[in-house]
């Protein structure tokens, strides 16, 4: 590809640009920035995409500005919200810019010696010493409030459908998000600014707001708001966001929602959530196409979203932690994996809780491990059946009725993972003593 705009034009990731943009990026290296809000202490996938973005961005040879809105985070967006947003603390608000600083330097390469190094910056530094009579001499001279009311986020918050009005607070936000505009394009040359779909009209303001202020020339790029096929919200599951964040979502549920994803959403998101080529991604789909039942191309998009965000390690863990439930696996499997992989895996298996006391000595019988201790099956005889017919599994290992459960088969420090037949799993919690 020639240009960073045709690059995001083949992978569905333009969807309103401003006339110029292409012509000014193709003239050298340009910067540009992309704001992420503080709401949580992690980002999820939903802002990957403007990660992905700020990368392909860097990749040819421009230099990115990631904002984190420490400022902008005291108000709360209003765009594509029909109701308020609960307002953070500035503890909280400094917490949650730490953690979306520490994740979007693994992405970004912010090595100083380099020309088109990324920066990192955060709009708090310049709005914290900002007094309300300076913000509306300086800056709110230059927008009429006719202009500001008609913006979309404005609309749809004021319309005859709207269930709440907008405060003042909110209705301040695009201006405060122009006047980072304003304020990069001074001090730091920043010509773009880019975003979801949703941003366009608070993205326009600072565009605005440099022309009229500075007769400046700016401009915006924004990319299409990622939908599922089935109408679903894209980066959501049952137990809510897909973070970034491990300790949010582990590899392996992360490996897993995109593993999940339907053909045709796979088809869409390769192209997003890659670096894979046209002509790779082509004959990935064609091959896709041929044996549907395999999912190659759900398998490589997770291969390769899971070992940019966590590691290859990490997606070797969550391909071996799927054999357990799909396919032939043993103890050692087993045991390679973490507490927290294993409990992913089993999620929604029954459990029994029981004391380490049972485990020592001879250990507990596994009759009472599958029944009289734990319920796992109705009886003791049912628990003898089954051993008989060899349908029984203790840590992916067969178990005769000779067998007694002792410390020696605790997996990840305080698990014990009982199985009758294909896919009737148990889990005994042990606890100390």
């Amino acid at each position: 590809m020639s240009s960073f705009v045709e690059e995001l034009t083949w992978r569905g990731m333009v969807h309103d640009i401003m006339p110029e943009t292409a012509e000014t990026l193709s003239k050298g290296m340009t910067a540009g920035y992309i704001g992420f809000d503080p709401t949580a202490d992690s980002l999820h996938i939903g802002s990957l995409v403007q990660i992905m973005i700020l990368m392909h961005f860097q990749r040819y040879g421009h230099k990115p500005y990631a904002l984190v809105g420490g400022a902008t985070g005291m108000i709360g967006d209003p765009s594509g919200k029909s109701a308020e947003r609960n307002l953070l603390d500035s503890e909280t608000l400094a917490r949650n810019c730490t953690g979306l600083e520490d994740q979007l330097s693994k992405f970004l390469d912010f090595d100083s010696t380099k020309e088109n190094a990324a920066v990192l910056v955060n709009n708090y530094d310049w709005m914290q010493s900002f007094s309300l009579i300076e913000f509306a001499r300086d800056i709110g001279k230059h927008l009429t409030v006719n202009y500001m009311m008609a913006k979309d986020s404005v609309k749809k918050r004021l319309g005859t459908e709207a269930k709440q009005g907008m405060s003042f607070t909110e209705f301040t936000y695009q201006l405060i998000q122009g006047y980072d505009f304003l304020y990069l394009y001074q001090q730091h040359n920043c010509l773009l600014q880019m975003g979801g779909s949703d941003q366009w009209g608070n993205i326009t303001t600072g565009t605005e707001l440099i022309r009229r202020k500075m007769s400046g020339k700016a401009y915006a790029l924004t990319c299409p708001l990622i939908t599922k096929a089935d109408g679903t919200k894209f980066g959501k599951t049952e137990s809510g966001n897909v973070w970034l964040n491990r300790e949010k979502t582990s590899p392996y549920k992360f490996y897993q929602y995109w593993l999940n994803a339907s053909d045709e959403d796979a088809e869409k998101y390769i192209k997003i959530f890659t670096f894979l080529t046209k002509d790779e991604i082509d004959a990935l789909v064609t091959a896709h196409r041929e044996a549907p039942h395999q999912r190659l191309l759900q398998r490589k998009l997770a291969q390769e979203v899971t070992i940019m965000v966590h590691s290859e390690a990490d997606v070797i863990l969550a391909e071996q932690a799927a054999q357990i439930l799909f396919g032939k696996a043993t103890t050692e499997t087993l045991k390679t994996l973490d507490a927290q992989t294993l409990l992913d895996v089993f999620d929604g298996v029954p459990q029994a809780i029981v004391s380490a006391d049972l485990l020592a000595g001879d250990g507990l019988s596994i009759t009472d491990a599958l029944a009289g201790t734990t319920g796992f099956l109705k009886s003791n005889g049912e628990a003898r059946r089954s051993l008989k017919e060899n349908s029984i599994s203790v840590n992916k290992e067969k178990a005769t009725e000779a067998k007694n459960i002792t410390p020696a088969d605790i997996i990840c420090d305080r698990y014990v993972l009982l199985q009758r037949g294909k896919k009737n799993y148990f889990l005994l919690v042990v606890t100390p003593s």
